[in-house]
C-alpha cells in the first residue's frame, strides 16, 4: 500500500529548518507517422519524489522513485548532509521565506477529455495529415507528430504546503519537405513543435488541421521556385510564430536572474543585462509591453504555483520599453535585490527547480494587419522559425525563417525563400515601430527549452501579435 505524501513527510527525522516533498507523476504518449508509415506508438510513465531541505541557510536535494518511508528518509538525510556541507561555501544564506506555504489546486483547461479520441482515431488522423501534406510528387517527405503528456505535481512541506496541480500538455507537428534538383525546402505548422498547448482533444480538429496542412504542403512546393530573400537593410515584419523565438531568445533568457548572477555561465551562458539595469534600461521602443503571465488559459506554461510554492501572478517585465522586472525566483530575488516572478521550476521529479521562463507575452497594439502592411513602402515579411544563433550574452543574434514575402508599396507581393535577419537585442527592440492589434495575436509554445546542469528541458509559452521593426539587416541563403 502506497502511503500518502503527507504521511511520508511526517515520518522524516532530520534536524532541518524546513522540508519539502515534490511528487511528480507523468504519463507521455507519442504518435509519429513519417511518409505515411507509423514510426512510434508508445506510452511511458515516470513517478518519483524530490526531497528538499533547508539547513544552515542552504538548500539540499535528493530524489528517489522508491516511495517508501525508508527510502524517503534516506533521501532526506542525503539532502540534509548536502545542505550542511554547502554551508561552508555558502554564497548567500536563505531562510524559510524562500519557501512560502502553498495551498490550492490547478487543472489545465480543456473542452474535450482524452477519452473522446482513441489511439486509432489519432493514428488515423496522422495518416490523413501525411496524405494531405503530399500535395504532389515534389513533396519528398512528410512527418506528423502528436505528443500527449499528463502531469500531476503534488507539493507538501513542513510549513503547511499542500498544493496539487494537474496538467494536460499537447504538442503537434506537421512537416512537408519538398525538393527539385538540389533545392530543398521545408514548411512546418508555424515552426517545429510550435503548436504546444494545454488543452484537450479539441486540439485535434480534423477539418482545421487538414486545411492547415494542405497550405503547408503547397507552400513547401511554392518555395522551390521562389527567389532568395534579398540582402539589404530594410523594414522587417515578423509573424507571431517567429516572434515566439524572438521573445524567447532576446527577452526570456537574458532576463533570467540566475544567468545574470552567474549561475548558468558555465553551460547556458550569461546575459548582457546587469542588475542595475532594472528600472532604468530602455530595452525597446515605447510600443514594447511584455508580461510574465502564467494565468493565460491554454498557454503551454500556465500554472498556479511554481515548484517552490510561490503563487504565480501576472507581472510586467518590460513596460513602454523600460525594463522593470527579472525572471527570478524568491532565491534569486533575495540574492539580487531585484523584483522577480514565480518561476522556480523543474522539468521532472529528479531535478531541483531553477529560474526558468514560463509564459512571456508581448501585448497587442491597435494597428490591424492590413494597416501595418499599408504603412510599409519597402520591406520583408517573415514566418516560422527555421534556425537560430545567439551569443552567450543573449545580445548578438541571427535567425532564419521558413517563408517570406516581399512588401512593396504597401502590399505583400513575391514569395521569398531562405529569409534570415540579424541584430543586436536592444537596438533591435528599440526599432519596434508597429505592433499589431488583438486580431493579429497568436499563441505558441515549445516543449524543449534547455538549461541547467544536469540539463532540464522545460515547457515554455509565448504569445505575440505581428510586429514591425525598422532598419534591420536581412539576407538570403541558408543560415
Amino acid at each position: 500500500m502506497t502511503e500518502s505524501l503527507d504521511t511520508l513527510l511526517s515520518k522524516i527525522d532530520i534536524p532541518a529548518d524546513w522540508i519539502g516533498l515534490r511528487q511528480v507523476t507523468e504519463t507521455s504518449t507519442l504518435r509519429y507517422v513519417r511518409d505515411g508509415k507509423p514510426q512510434s506508438n508508445g506510452r511511458t510513465q515516470s513517478k518519483g519524489v524530490m526531497v528538499e531541505v533547508l539547513a544552515k541557510g542552504q538548500f539540499g536535494y535528493c530524489a528517489t522513485n522508491h516511495l517508501t518511508p525508508e527510502n524517503i528518509q534516506i533521501a532526506a538525510k542525503i539532502a540534509y548532509e548536502q545542505a550542511v556541507t554547502a554551508a561552508d561555501w555558502a554564497i548567500y544564506p536563505f531562510t524559510i521565506q524562500q519557501r512560502p506555504k502553498a495551498v490550492g489546486n490547478y487543472n489545465s483547461p480543456f473542452l474535450k477529455p482524452l477519452e473522446v479520441l482513441s489511439t486509432k482515431d489519432i493514428n488515423d488522423l496522422l495518416l490523413k495529415v501525411s496524405e494531405t501534406l503530399k500535395v504532389n510528387d515534389q513533396v519528398v517527405s512528410t512527418t506528423a507528430i502528436a505528443s500527449i503528456v499528463e502531469t500531476e505535481i503534488q507539493l507538501v512541506s513542513s510549513n503547511g504546503s499542500d498544493a496539487y496541480q494537474k496538467f494536460l500538455f499537447i504538442t503537434t507537428d506537421y512537416t512537408a519537405t519538398a525538393q527539385e534538383g538540389n533545392i530543398i525546402q521545408k514548411r512546418t505548422d508555424n515552426g517545429f513543435t510550435a503548436r504546444s498547448y494545454q488543452g484537450g482533444m479539441e486540439v485535434f480538429d480534423e477539418e482545421e488541421i487538414l486545411r492547415r496542412v494542405e497550405t503547408i504542403g503547397n507552400q513547401a512546393v511554392e518555395l522551390l521556385s521562389a527567389p532568395d530573400c534579398p540582402t539589404t537593410t530594410t523594414t522587417l515584419m515578423l509573424s507571431p510564430d517567429q516572434m515566439m523565438l524572438q521573445i524567447h531568445e532576446s527577452i526570456g533568457h537574458p532576463l533570467e536572474l540566475d544567468r545574470i548572477l552567474g549561475d548558468e555561465r558555465n553551460y547556458a551562458g550569461s546575459s548582457f543585462v546587469k542588475l542595475e539595469d532594472f528600472g532604468n534600461l530602455v530595452y525597446g521602443s515605447p510600443l514594447m509591453n511584455v508580461r510574465f503571465d502564467p494565468s493565460v488559459s491554454g498557454e503551454f506554461a500556465s500554472y498556479r504555483f511554481d515548484d517552490g510554492g510561490n503563487v504565480a501572478t501576472q507581472e510586467y517585465l518590460i513596460k513602454e520599453g523600460i525594463l522593470l522586472r527579472g525572471l527570478g525566483s524568491l532565491e534569486s530575488q533575495t540574492r539580487s535585490k531585484v523584483p522577480g516572478v514565480a518561476n522556480l521550476r523543474a522539468c521532472s521529479w529528479n531535478r531541483p527547480p531553477i529560474d526558468r521562463m514560463a509564459n512571456i507575452n508581448l501585448e497587442p497594439g491597435t494597428t490591424s494587419f492590413e494597416e501595418m502592411i499599408a504603412n510599409i513602402e519597402s520591406g520583408v515579411y517573415m514566418e516560422s522559425n527555421r534556425s537560430w544563433s545567439i551569443d552567450d550574452y543573449r545580445n548578438k543574434f541571427q535567425f532564419g525563417c521558413e517563408y517570406a514575402k516581399l512588401i512593396e508599396n504597401g502590399k505583400l507581393t513575391q514569395t521569398l525563400k531562405n529569409p534570415n535577419y540579424r541584430g543586436i537585442t536592444n537596438q533591435f527592440w528599440r526599432g519596434l515601430s508597429q505592433v499589431g492589434d488583438r486580431s493579429t495575436l497568436a499563441m505558441y509554445g515549445t516543449p524543449n527549452c534547455g538549461k541547467g546542469e544536469p540539463n532540464q528541458a522545460i515547457r515554455v509559452g509565448h504569445a505575440s501579435p505581428v510586429c514591425v521593426f525598422d532598419n534591420i539587416e536581412v539576407f538570403g541563403g541558408v543560415a
